[in-house]
């Protein structure tokens, strides 16, 4: 069996740790790299849309990130137990047509006994930016350590 570390329980500086890579495997925008932090039967509420394992995940993500141009995420820490995290988060990104969003979220997370995540609940708002407003400026791929965290941006 796959190992996804860390691993639960989780405690401050482990649960961090997890959204972290989270975020960093998000911002690569590798659907079947993003996939394997999923276990084969995870279940996802995204938006309404509802995902029945890690097949589906995969689609999804790779259907997302043809939509969501030049997207860049940040996600936070906002509370963990034993086996679950839950994280707020915003990203932007633009349309085919060049409008850009800031979608603003709020995840609800569970894992396995390997640090896969079995559940996944995703509560989501777009907000229309113009381009002079985005506060998301790195070059695609990881957020830079140095760059402001959600709060510091006043998000």
């Amino acid at each position: 069996m796959q190992k996804r570390p860390p691993v639960p329980p989780f405690d401050h500086a482990s649960a961090t740790q997890k959204v972290r890579l989270a975020e960093d495997g998000w911002n690569n925008r590798n659907p079947e790299a993003v996939s394997k932090a999923y276990s084969l039967d995870t279940q996802w509420r995204n938006r309404v849309v509802f995902i029945n394992g890690r097949e589906q995940a995969e689609s999804f993500l790779s259907e997302k990130w043809n939509k969501e141009l030049d997207y860049r995420l940040i996600k936070e820490l906002w509370a963990y137990s034993d086996n679950r995290i839950a994280v707020r988060y915003a990203y932007e990104w633009h349309d085919d047509s060049g409008n850009w969003f800031r979608s603003y979220g709020n995840e609800n997370w569970q894992f396995d006994e390997n640090g896969l995540m079995t559940n996944r609940y995703a509560s989501i708002n777009d907000l229309p930016i113009e381009a002079k407003d985005r506060k998301f400026h790195w070059p695609l791929g990881r957020r830079p350590d140095e760059h402001p965290s959600l709060s510091e941006l006043g998000l």
